[in-house]
């Protein structure tokens, strides 16, 4: 592959998106006293609460691909640390439903908030079609990086 074509500068660019926020994530971990797995748990569980996803522990264990007993330590982990709460499923009592408290929003927006106003002012130049093309771009990449792992 052409490392200097334009396909590859976009690749390249992503890259270094991508290690700008795992820094953050990593900075904003640090200063709470959490794992990155921590974070991305909190990630996966406030995008299922925003697409109305009922997360349990499975489903998070299967989308950060740890098994059942590093799922619970980590969902204790968060517990103790008041960032996660766990309750029974009214549909189904025997099923525990995992919800993010809003400390773990509250000290999300302290610290995340900034950056997410700075993309925001960046992106709002952008045309209704362009955005619809940077959407469908990392929808793309998404789908090929799941692909990968």
């Amino acid at each position: 592959m052409d490392d200097e074509s334009p396909v590859m500068g976009l690749v390249h660019l992503l890259r270094a998106v991508t290690v700008e926020f795992d820094r953050l994530g990593a900075e904003f971990a640090a200063r709470h006293g959490l794992h990155p797995t921590d974070v991305r748990a909190l990630i996966h569980l406030l995008d299922a609460a925003r697409a109305g996803t009922r997360a349990t522990p499975g489903w998070l264990g299967e989308h950060l691909r740890l098994n059942s007993a590093g799922t619970t330590a980590l969902v204790d982990r968060l517990e103790r640390l008041g960032l996660v709460r766990r309750s029974r499923d009214t549909a189904d009592r025997r099923r525990v439903l995992l919800e993010v408290e809003p400390k773990a929003m509250e000290l999300g927006w302290a610290f995340f908030g900034p950056v997410i106003g700075e993309v925001v002012v960046a992106v709002e130049g952008f045309e209704t079609a362009e955005l619809e093309t940077v959407r469908r771009f990392l929808t793309a990449v998404r789908e090929s990086v799941g692909k990968a792992g």
